[in-house]
């Protein structure tokens, strides 16, 4: 099948000589801009319980949830190998102390070959990155950070804490140290439409990031979001218009970029809208489908 651009599934088994899978770990960390730091509430939109696997609990230790997350997947797949993924919250917002301690006993259970760690670009300094730097030579790393928007603006609105020049500066600082970067980018944002969503794709494009991913924006109940989408109610893509802007969106990335999601699927019981009802793989099918009738 003719190819439109870089998916993870490929370029991941492309980096073992064998089939690996992530496994979520909630370590108990939180955010600077939930604990009072620099703010609290955390960004408007945030829940995790839309991604937390049932097994993510923080009074598990990490081997736990490891091992618990091992046998789920063990039963598809006998000869599965896994990357040990600090998912929940601010992944690297403790004492770099204890964040040895962490990521080292992630990396002691059996059948772990890796670490993904997913941060905000305001948590990283100089010590974590030598840090980091040491690991990556010692095992398969990629940091992972929430870059949401390029619009300080838009930043701003959601509570982010911080601008996208910090944004710019840590992914630089990590991709330097020869350290794999992804990064998340939410499409949809309140204030942000498809021209100012296709603008920020070259921006998102010219960082040294290996992969990327795009979530739909998503209005979960609970959240400060959902407050203010019932007070006054904002544009929501459709299916169609979404998978046509995000056809326009990759044609403004590099080549080179790695892409592993195009779409977040939150739990029913907690989406508000939009609810399209569809799959990670049904999403990508119809976007290939699109990309080849356009090609």
């Amino acid at each position: 099948m003719e190819q439109y651009y870089c998916d993870f599934g490929n370029w991941i088994r492309k980096q073992f000589p064998f089939r690996v899978q992530k496994i979520s770990v909630d370590a108990g960390f939180t955010c600077p801009n939930r604990d009072g730091t620099i703010g609290k509430g955390g960004c408007i939109f945030c829940d995790n319980r839309t991604f937390n696997p049932v097994y993510c609990k923080t009074e598990k230790t990490v081997t736990q949830q490891l091992e618990e997350g091992k046998n789920f997947f063990e039963r598809k797949y006998k000869d599965m190998k896994y990357l040990a993924y600090f998912q929940a919250y601010t992944n690297t917002y403790m004492p770099l102390k204890k964040l040895r301690q962490l990521y080292e006993e992630a990396l002691e259970v059996k059948d772990v070959v890796g670490l993904v760690i997913g941060t905000r670009p305001d948590c990283v300094n100089t010590e974590l990155l030598d840090y980091l730097e040491e690991l990556n030579h010692k095992t398969f790393l990629i940091v992972e950070f929430g870059i949401e928007s390029c619009n300080d603006k838009t930043l701003n609105f959601i509570n982010r804490g911080h601008n996208f020049a910090c944004t710019k500066r840590a992914i630089e600082k990590t991709a330097d140290r020869g350290i794999f970067v992804g990064g998340h980018v939410i499409i949809g944002l309140p204030g942000e439409d498809k021209e100012e969503s296709l603008r920020q794709a070259p921006i998102i494009s010219s960082l040294p990031l290996t992969i990327l991913k795009i979530h739909q924006m998503q209005i979960i109940r609970g959240t400060k979001l959902a407050s203010l989408y019932r007070e006054k109610p904002f544009k929501l893509y459709s299916l169609d218009e979404y998978v046509e802007l995000i056809a326009d969106y990759i044609r403004l990335i590099r080549k080179d970029m790695v892409f592993e999601r195009f779409v977040s699927q939150s739990p029913a019981e907690l989406l508000i809208a939009p609810k399209w009802g569809i799959k990670n793989y049904e999403f990508t099918n119809l976007l290939n489908k699109y990309l080849k009738n356009k090609s």
